[in-house]
């Protein structure tokens, strides 16, 4: 009878500590969000999200304020439709802009906002018209790249015209 009884707590303890590891992983990998506050749908327009996802955090002056609901393509615009979800208890103007920031230099991306001084505040169902698409390392790059290649000049010397 100990032995059994054994058991069943060996059992129950190895259950709490699966499910407990199971939930670490979901909350570092931004899949499972459990916000129970109020939120407010809004919708912004990108040229380029770079790799921006859903439940990515969407920050301002370093604060998570929401998180992003979904991404949709718009076929007629050629541009990424990104939904965002804001906790109700912090209100933004409506002439706030969005930039895709990175989290250090190789970091994961998230959605900044950034203040305006319009009197009105967003409301459920509003798109922000000012944004910043992300900054893509690899057109950084080469950018860098073909700007050497067209100054071919050696140090010293005049660049060709």
């Amino acid at each position: 009878m100990q032995r059994s009884n054994n058991d069943i707590w060996v059992g129950l303890f190895v259950l709490i500590g699966a499910a407990a590891l199971l939930f670490l992983a979901l909350q570092s990998a931004n899949l499972l969000n459990l916000n129970f506050q109020k939120t407010y749908a809004v919708t912004a327009r990108f040229d380029n999200i770079g790799g921006l996802k859903q439940q990515t955090a969407v920050k301002s002056a370093g604060v998570v304020v929401g998180r992003v609901e979904s991404v949709t393509f718009d076929d007629k615009n050629f541009q990424a439709s990104v939904t965002l979800e804001l906790q109700s208890r912090y209100s933004f103007p409506k002439d706030s802009s969005l930039k895709i920031l990175t989290s250090g230099l190789l970091g994961e991306q998230y959605i900044g906002i950034e203040a305006g001084a319009d009197e009105k505040n967003l409301q459920a169902g509003d798109t922000i018209t000012s944004t910043q698409s992300a900054v893509v390392l690899e057109n950084l790059i080469s950018q860098f790249l073909y700007s050497k290649a067209d100054g071919s000049a050696s140090p010293g010397t005049a660049p060709k015209k």
